[in-house]
């Protein structure tokens, strides 16, 4: 039995196709340097064709399975593969090789774009890389130690493994894929406390990390979300240590809440920035560490390269933190002590990768 196409109401589908065009135009200029023209785009009831580019008619369809069973990041992966089509096709005027030929593989390289003929973007760790997060993952097993010398060893050694894997990837200069992912849910605003730990993952757990604005579609409405860029088994870690954060920072603040006989939650948004603001300085205790032991990171070329591939203007803005109160106080003492522990996927396909929360 074929599974039937989910549907919007007529004003939520109108107002889909409407974001659709605006993320269009925006890659036109950004990607493209404004040499394509506006096509007309349709939602199609296909699961085995994510989109194409039909010359004939100038549309690019989009399946309505990866419209509104997907995030907003793979329907625009997706929409920049189909515009890459209509560059080959209409600006190029190539029309000899084949729809996934030499000329579109460059225009895709040289894009930063996914030329897959098939399927959703990705990248997968290879051998060398699974060992090490393998390896982590143990480490931060013994974090669960309930002794607290014990958990603070472990996770200081699990960050220097991953530092000194990064610097001898770099120093042998091989050749690496890199991966994006989002992480956590869309939302309308983000806090500070996730400002903070998006900062802290990009500071410490080798991934480029920026704040994208994505569309729901099934609300009609704009949000952003926080998009990680490395390599695979960094963007894996990475991942989890974002879940493990968040969901321990909602942990802390029930148990501060409870011991504190506290009613609402007026000050949690102040309590988990100062949980992540906490943990940034242990973080920051541990690189200086490393850097007197004489492992010192230098930025990965190749990841800037790449991530400015995928986001070529990117706009820095300065935010100023929500006044300090006693909440703030206690949640940054409470993320100073906090230890990662491990997560496992259980699957024979990724067994000992870290995991984060949650699908994607």
């Amino acid at each position: 039995m074929r599974d039937e196409a989910p549907h919007l109401s007529a004003q939520l589908e109108a107002a889909l196709l409407r974001e659709v065009a605006e993320q269009y135009r925006l890659l036109a200029v950004s990607h493209f340097k404004g040499a394509l023209k506006l096509p007309q785009f349709e939602l199609v009831p296909s699961r085995a064709r994510l989109g194409r580019w039909v010359e004939g008619t100038r549309t690019i369809e989009l399946s309505r399975f990866l419209v509104l069973e997907q995030s907003w990041g793979a329907v625009v992966e997706i929409l920049k593969h189909e515009m890459a089509h209509q560059y080959v096709s209409e600006v190029l005027g190539e029309r000899s090789e084949t729809a996934h030929g030499p000329r579109f593989r460059a225009v895709c390289e040289r894009l930063g774009i996914d030329g897959a003929a098939s399927g959703m973007p990705a990248a997968k760790p290879d051998e060398v890389t699974t060992k090490v997060a393998e390896r982590i993952a143990r480490l931060l097993a013994l974090a669960e130690s309930p002794n607290v010398h014990e958990a603070e060893a472990a996770m200081a050694a699990a960050q220097k493994l991953l530092l000194k894997h990064n610097l001898e990837l770099r120093e042998m200069r091989t050749a690496r894929g890199y991966a994006w992912r989002h992480l956590g849910r869309p939302t309308g605003r983000t806090t500070e406390a996730e400002r903070v730990l998006s900062l802290l993952l990009g500071r410490y757990f080798f991934v480029e990390a920026i704040w994208v604005p994505v569309y729901r579609a099934q609300i009609g409405k704009r949000g952003s979300v926080l998009e990680i860029c490395g390599t695979p088994e960094n963007v894996e870690i990475a991942e989890y240590v974002h879940g493990y954060l968040v969901e321990t920072s909602e942990r802390l603040w029930r148990e501060h809440k409870a011991e504190r006989r506290i009613r609402g939650d007026r000050d949690r948004r102040t309590f988990l920035a100062g949980v992540m603001s906490g943990m940034n300085d242990k973080l920051s205790r541990e690189a200086k560490k490393s850097e007197k032991a004489g492992l010192v990171w230098i930025a990965d070329a190749d990841l800037t390269t790449y991530f400015r591939k995928r986001h070529p203007y990117v706009r820095h803005v300065r935010y100023q933190g929500q006044q300090r109160s006693e909440a703030y106080a206690h949640g940054r003492e409470a993320g100073r002590k906090i230890v990662l522990h491990k997560g496992i996927k259980d699957t024979p396909q990724s067994r000992g990768l870290l995991l984060g929360p949650g699908p994607r």
